[in-house]
This record gives structure tokens, C-alpha cells and sequence, in this order.
């Protein structure tokens, strides 16, 4: 009965793993139907095997099976679209925008003098620290940034 059974396997795995992938579109999930619907038919193979076409009752289980998994999926996607609520993100200020691409184009000691000293509150004497820079090489970064930074966001006059 094993033998039957294998040889019944064999000839009749490559062909319905072919219908079900045309159906399905994936076929390492057609595969896994086929082979669900192969060891429920082995459960059952001393009836099967004295149908007309087994092959046909092997078929029908994956189809069957297939149409289960989708219409889990569905009722999953469904289930969860319902359960999140995207939060409501306003679009990025303007003017932060232009802040960013102009910080961009700074040197990058600048850039970060700049960040630390204004946007993280650090006093020079510790951005100098660890930076390895005197307080005037950090006081000297500061205003290159904030002038090309002026000169960026069409200031008239930097601080």
C-alpha cells in the first residue's frame, strides 16, 4: 500500500503543484498545499484509492485549502485595517525643512557646533572638550554656521 501510494505521489505531485500555482501565484505556497492535501489523502488512501480519478480527490482538497487560506488572510487583513488607526502626522514645517537642507550644507564641524550649541543646549566649553578644540576654534565654527546658514535661509543679518 506504501508503494502504491508513493508511486501515486510521484506521478501526480509535479502536475498539482502546477494548477495550484497558476491559482495561487506563490509557488512554495503551492507546494505546501499540495503536500497538505497529499498527507490528508494518505490518511485516508484505502478508501481514495478505489475512486475512479484519486488524483481529482487530492486536487479538490488543495483547491479547498487554498480558498481556506485566502479567505483567512482576508478576513485577517480586514480584522487588522480595522484594529489601526493611523496616527495623524501634520506634514513637516517649511521652515524646518529649509533649517535641515541648509545644516546640510555646512561643514561638518560646523554643522555639529551648531546642532550641540543650539538645538542640544551645550555650552561651548564642553563642545570644545570634546571636540579637542580651544573654546575660540568652537566660538569661530559657530559663527562660519550661522553665517552660512543666514546666507542659506536668506537672512540679512546673523547673530
Amino acid at each position: 500500500m506504501e508503494t502504491e501510494f508513493a508511486d501515486f505521489y510521484a506521478a501526480h505531485f509535479p502536475s498539482l503543484c502546477k494548477q495550484l500555482y497558476a491559482y495561487t501565484g506563490d509557488r512554495g505556497e503551492a507546494q505546501e498545499l499540495v503536500q497538505e492535501a497529499f498527507s490528508r489523502g494518505w490518511a485516508h488512501w484505502p478508501k481514495i484509492r478505489g475512486y475512479d480519478d484519486p488524483a481529482a480527490w487530492v486536487r479538490t482538497v488543495a483547491w479547498r485549502l487554498a480558498v481556506s487560506r485566502w479567505r483567512r488572510a482576508r478576513r485577517a487583513f480586514a480584522f487588522l485595517a480595522g484594529q489601526r488607526e493611523e496616527p495623524a502626522v501634520p506634514p513637516p514645517d517649511p521652515a524646518h525643512v529649509a533649517l535641515v537642507a541648509a545644516l546640510a550644507t555646512l561643514p561638518p564641524n560646523h554643522r555639529r557646533a551648531i546642532v550641540l550649541h543650539y538645538l542640544a543646549d551645550v555650552p561651548v566649553a564642553e563642545i570644545a572638550a570634546s571636540e579637542r578644540v580651544a573654546d575660540g576654534t568652537v566660538k569661530s565654527w559657530l559663527h562660519r554656521g550661522r553665517t552660512a546658514l543666514a546666507v542659506q535661509l536668506g537672512e540679512r543679518t546673523a547673530r
